[in-house]
C-alpha cells in the first residue's frame, strides 16, 4: 500500500505527450529542481578527447571491444591466486587471467567474492589487475563497488561508516550529501577504486519496499534530486564516478527484483512527477553512469520486457528524450527480474540492443560474450554499435584520468581512509537526522545520572556503542543482548529477561530494526512487553522509520535511519540533551493496517 500524502501523485491514468525536459523542469513542485537549457553543451577539449577515443579504438580488435562492454566479478583477495568460483564462472582461474583473456572493461568488488579484507589488500589487488590490463591491451579497467553506504557499503574499516541516504533525506542537507559524496569517493580512490555504483535516486513511495526504503533519500522527488545531485557532485568531484540507479525509479514495487520482476503501474504523469526528476537532476550534474533498473514499466513499454532490456526506456526515454549522453550500466544480470524473459546468452544482447553500454556481473562471463559475439558474427549487432558504447565507456576512463596512471600506493592508502575529519562529517549527519516522531508523555531528554537499560536488536558490540556514548553524556547504561543469530528476531525467553532487567532503571532504549513495513513479530512482542511495564521505554528504528506504528504504547520513537556506530551514538545523545532534534520525516509513515497516514512527510517533533 502507497503511503497517501507522500508525493504530488497525479489523478490522471491517461498517458501524457513526451515532454521536454525543460517541461519536467517546470513541473517539479516549486521549481525545486533547475534544469539549465545548456546542460549538454560539449565541454572544452571534447575535440582532444574524440581523437584520443578514435586513436584507442583503432588500435582494439572486436574481441577487446566487447569485452570493454562487461563488468565481472573475479574471485579471491589477489589477481594471480587460483580461485574455483573464477573457473566456473569465467572459464580461467584467476582474476589477472579474467583480465587478460576477456579484455573487460570493469571490475566490481564484493565481500563474498574474497575481494574485500582490508585497505592494503584491496588497493594492492587493484594495482595488479590494472598492471594485467596494460599488458593485454592498455585499455585501464574502471574497478566499482556498491559503495553507498549506510546499510549497503563495502570497503572495510577504517572506511568511513556513513549513516546512509535515508539519513541524508532527514536532514534536507546538501552541504551533508556533498560530503557523503566525497567521503565516499575520496575513499575508494585511495584504495584504486574509481566508481560508486551510488546514489540511490530512487523516490520511495512504498512502506513495504524490500530493497530500497532506508536505501533511498525519500519519497520527496525534489528533495530526491537535489540531495541525488549533491552527492554526484561530491563523489565526482573526488574524481570517483557516481552511477545514479535505479533507472527509470524503483522506489514504488514490493517486489524484490532480486528474486522476482516487479512491476511499476505508474502512470506516465505519474512518472514525470515522482520517479524521473532525480534522473534529470543527475544528468545535469553530469552524472558519469546511470544504472538500469529490472522493472517493467507498463506505461513506458508494454511489452514485458525490463527496463534493463527496453529499446523504448533505455533508448526513446533517457537517450533520446532526457538527453543523457553517459554510460548506462545494466544492474546485474545474475538477478532474477532481467533473467525471466530470456537465457544468460540473450541477457547481455537484448540489453545492448535497448541500448545499454556495460552489462554487469553476468552469471556466466563466458556465455555473455559468446551471445554477444554470435549477434555481432550474424549482424544483428553492427560493430559499428558496440563501438558507440566502448566510445562512452573510453570517455568516461579519460574524464577520471585513469590514462594517466593508475597505480595507488598501498603501503599508504589506509591513512587517507576514515580520517577524523570524514568520520567527523559522518557524525555530524547522524545528529542532524535523527527524527523524533512521538513523545507523548515528554519523556526525552532523560535526566542526568538516570540509569539505560540499552536493548532490543543489536550485538553486544552495537549496543555497547550506544552504552558508551550514554555515559559519556553522564548517565549510568548497561546493555542486554536479546537478538537471535539470524540477526531479525529475539531470543526465546527474551521477554522475560527483559522484564528483569528493566527493574531499577530510569529508562530503556529500545532498538528495532525492519527491511519492509513490518517489524519482526519478536521485536513487537518484546517492546509491547516492556512498555506494558512500569518503565518508560525510549524506542529507536535502526532502519526504515516505518517502526513505530507496530511497537505499541511507547514513551517516545525516534527514527535514526542506520546502524552505523554514528547513527547509534546519534541516538544517544539526544537521548541525553547532548543533541537537539532536527530530522524530519523524508517519507511518510502509513498506519499499521497500511491504510491512511499515521505520520506525514516532512513530520519531526523539537
Amino acid at each position: 500500500m502507497t503511503p497517501e500524502n507522500s508525493s504530488p501523485r497525479s489523478p490522471s491514468t491517461s498517458t501524457s505527450p513526451v515532454l521536454s525536459r525543460r517541461a519536467f523542469a517546470v513541473a517539479l513542485a516549486g521549481g525545486a529542481v533547475a534544469l539549465p537549457a545548456a546542460a549538454h553543451a560539449a565541454p572544452a577539449g571534447r575535440g582532444n578527447e574524440t581523437a584520443r577515443i578514435d586513436e584507442l579504438l583503432a588500435g582494439m580488435s572486436l574481441d577487446q571491444k566487447i569485452g570493454q562492454l562487461f563488468v565481472a566479478v573475479g574471485y579471491g583477495s589477489a589477481a594471480d591466486v587460483p580461485h574455483g568460483s573464477n573457473t566456473s564462472t569465467t572459464g580461467v582461474d584467476t582474476i589477472a587471467e579474467i583480465v587478460r583473456t576477456h579484455h573487460v572493461g570493469g571490475l566490481i568488488y564484493f565481500t563474498w567474492s574474497d575481494n574485500l579484507q582490508d585497505i592494503e589488500q584491496i588497493a594492492t589487488l587493484s594495482n595488479d589487475v590494472q598492471a594485467a590490463a596494460l599488458d593485454s591491451g592498455g585499455i585501464p579497467l574502471i574497478i566499482s563497488a556498491d559503495e553507498e553506504r549506510g546499510v549497503v557499503y563495502r570497503l572495510p574499516a577504517p572506511a568511513t561508516p556513513l549513516p546512509g541516504e535515508m539519513a541524508l533525506g532527514a536532514t534536507g542537507s546538501r552541504a551533508h550529501a556533498r560530503k557523503a559524496g566525497d567521503i565516499v569517493g575520496s575513499e575508494l580512490r585511495a584504495a584504486g577504486l574509481h566508481q560508486a555504483f551510488a546514489p540511490v535516486v530512487d523516490v520511495n513511495i512504498e512502506a513495504q519496499n524490500p530493497v530500497i526504503g532506508v536505501r533511498s533519500l525519500g519519497a520527496d522527488p525534489a528533495a530526491v534530486a537535489r540531495l541525488g545531485a549533491a552527492q554526484i557532485k561530491g563523489l565526482q568531484g573526488a574524481n570517483c564516478s557516481a552511477a545514479a540507479k535505479h533507472f527509470p525509479g524503483h522506489g514504488d514495487t514490493a517486489t524484490d527484483s532480486h528474486l522476482g520482476l516487479p512491476v511499476i503501474d505508474h502512470t506516465r504523469e505519474e512518472l514525470d512527477a515522482i520517479d524521473l526528476p532525480p534522473f534529470l537532476a543527475a544528468i545535469d550534474e553530469g552524472v558519469d553512469v546511470i544504472m538500469t533498473a529490472h522493472i517493467v514499466v507498463p506505461a513506458l513499454d508494454d511489452s514485458g520486457r525490463p527496463a534493463t532490456l527496453s529499446h523504448p526506456i533505455l533508448t526513446g526515454l533517457l537517450r533520446e528524450e532526457l538527453g543523457y549522453e553517459g554510460v548506462i550500466v545494466t544492474d546485474s544480470l545474475a538477478m532474477e527480474g532481467v533473467r525471466t524473459m530470456f537465457g544468460d546468452d540473450r541477457v547481455p544482447v537484448e540489453a545492448i540492443l535497448a541500448g545499454a553500454d556495460q552489462m554487469l556481473m553476468p552469471p556466466d562471463l563466458v556465455v555473455a560474450m559468446d551471445g554477444v559475439r554470435e549477434a555481432v558474427a550474424s549482424g544483428e549487432i553492427t560493430e559499428e554499435r558496440v563501438e558507440e558504447s566502448v566510445r562512452r565507456i573510453l570517455a568516461q576512463k579519460l574524464r577520471r584520468g585513469l590514462f594517466d596512471g593508475v597505480q595507488v600506493d598501498a603501503a599508504t592508502a589506509a591513512s587517507s581512509i576514515g580520517t577524523k575529519r570524514s568520520v567527523g562529517s559522518a557524525q555530524a549527519i547522524a545528529d542532524d537526522a535523527v527524527t523524533l516522531i512521538a513523545d507523548e508523555a515528554g519523556a526525552l531528554p532523560l535526566a542526568a545520572g538516570s540509569k539505560v537499560l540499552v536493548t532490543g536488536v543489536g550485538t553486544a558490540a552495537k549496543l555497547n556503542v550506544a552504552v558508551a556514548a550514554l555515559r559519556e553524556h553522564g548517565l549510568e547504561a548497561n546493555s542486554l543482548v536479546m537478538l537471535s543469530d539470524d540477526g531479525r528476531t529475539m531470543t526465546a525467553g527474551a521477554d522475560a529477561e527483559a522484564e528483569a532487567a528493566a527493574r531499577g532503571v530510569d529508562a530503556v532504549l529500545a532498538f528495532t530494526s525492519s527491511s519492509g513495513f513490518t517489524t519482526p513479530a519478536s521485536q513487537v512482542a518484546t517492546i509491547e512487553k516492556l512498555a506494558a511495564g512500569d518503565v518508560p521505554v525510549l524506542h529507536a528504528s535502526l532502519r526504515n522509520p516505518y517502526d513505530v506504528v507496530h511497537v505499541g504504547e511507547v514513551a517516545a520513537s525516534m527514527a535514526a535511519y542506520g546502524n552505523s556506530d554514528c547513527n547509534l551514538r546519534a541516538v544517544a545523545g539526544v537521548v541525553a540533551g547532548a543533541v537537539n532534534f532536527r530530522g524530519k520525516l523524508p517519507v511518510a509513515i502509513p498506519m499499521a493496517d497500511g491504510t491512511g497516514e499515521a505520520f506525514p512527510l516532512g513530520h519531526g517533533l523539537r
